[in-house]
């Protein structure tokens, strides 16, 4: 066992949870973000064509809208932007949601063989291998996830009619299913339980510890949503200079070799951050998950106790 091996099968209150994770972040975000870029190599080239293709469309119809396309036959330009458009949202839909799924796979994978090995130097084939062997259960987890949120849609919906108190509690709700999907996802890889069983467990668990799983995912989504916005800095700082410059200088941008790279690029990092961002929030699940889950089952404290009794 790693001397600095952070245990995390705790019962911890609300704020302990909270400082736990940035400790868990700083010790292990060079070694999983080596796990990230090793198993995302061919659907990151897949997000670079995909922001292309929207970059394209999109400048490509801006031109033609403000008349600044400077080809004969605009119709049939506009026709081949809308298909830009079309392929690339497809393709998006596809791959951001097959990124997603597959690093929010890696990140609780990781965390579940940091937990067995005690160690924050994870064999990156060992959390493939454990997400891999999981990959029945995590297509149909995915899938029942859309009437899930179909349901929160139609909640929000109702409860945005409701003056101040719906505001309050559509973010309940929010934080609540974010809480109860991240939870239920660890307890069927930990577990390896089927996907129904896991999504019981895991309203059990969370419903029995209603505010501090929505109150640990409402601060920390909120400070992890400043450290992405911080993330942007730069590529935002890149797209609002060019910008400026396209507009003072009049650039044909819908045509220029040089547009295209920038806002693809800006684009596809844009997509790339907001994906390992997702795998951060996991990261605060699996904590609780472990925190909620000693606190209902005691199970690592029987185990240490019977140890004691073993040594004695």
């Amino acid at each position: 066992m790693k001397d600095n091996y952070i245990p995390l099968r705790v019962n911890r209150d609300f704020g302990e949870i909270i400082s736990v994770y940035f400790d868990y972040f700083k010790q292990n975000i060079k070694n999983f973000t080596n796990v990230f870029i090793s198993y995302n190599g061919v659907f990151l080239i897949g997000l670079l064509i995909t922001s292309y293709l929207l970059v394209s469309g999109f400048l490509g119809m801006i031109a033609q809208e403000t008349g600044q396309n400077s080809f004969v036959g605009g119709n049939d330009f506009e026709q081949d932007y809308y298909i830009y458009l079309g392929i690339g949202g497809f393709l998006f839909a596809i791959i951001f949601l097959g990124v997603a799924f597959l690093n929010y796979s890696l990140s609780t994978s990781y965390m579940i063989k940091y937990v067995e090995t005690r160690d924050n130097n994870v064999d990156k084939k060992e959390v493939w291998n454990l997400a891999k062997n999981q990959f029945g259960n995590i297509v149909l987890f995915v899938l029942l996830l859309i009437p899930i949120y179909i349901a929160f849609i139609i909640a929000a919906i109702i409860l945005a009619i409701i003056p101040l108190v719906g505001f309050f509690a559509q973010y309940i709700v929010q934080f609540f299913l974010t809480a109860w999907i991240g939870v239920s996802f660890f307890d069927m890889l930990e577990k390896k339980k089927g996907v129904t069983e896991a999504l019981g467990e895991g309203w059990k668990l969370v419903t029995s510890n209603f505010w501090k799983s929505v109150g640990v995912n409402f601060i920390m989504g909120l400070l992890l949503g400043l450290l992405l916005m911080i993330a942007l800095i730069v590529p935002g700082i890149i797209i609002g200079v060019y910008t400026f410059h396209v507009v003072e200088n009049d650039v044909d941008y819908s045509h220029s070799i040089v547009s295209t790279i920038i806002y693809t690029l800006s684009t596809c990092l844009i997509l790339i951050i907001a994906v390992y961002g997702q795998c951060l929030t996991q990261f605060v699940n699996g904590i609780l998950y472990y925190a909620l889950h000693e606190k209902t089952y005691n199970e690592n404290t029987k185990a240490t106790i019977d140890q004691i009794g073993q040594n004695d």
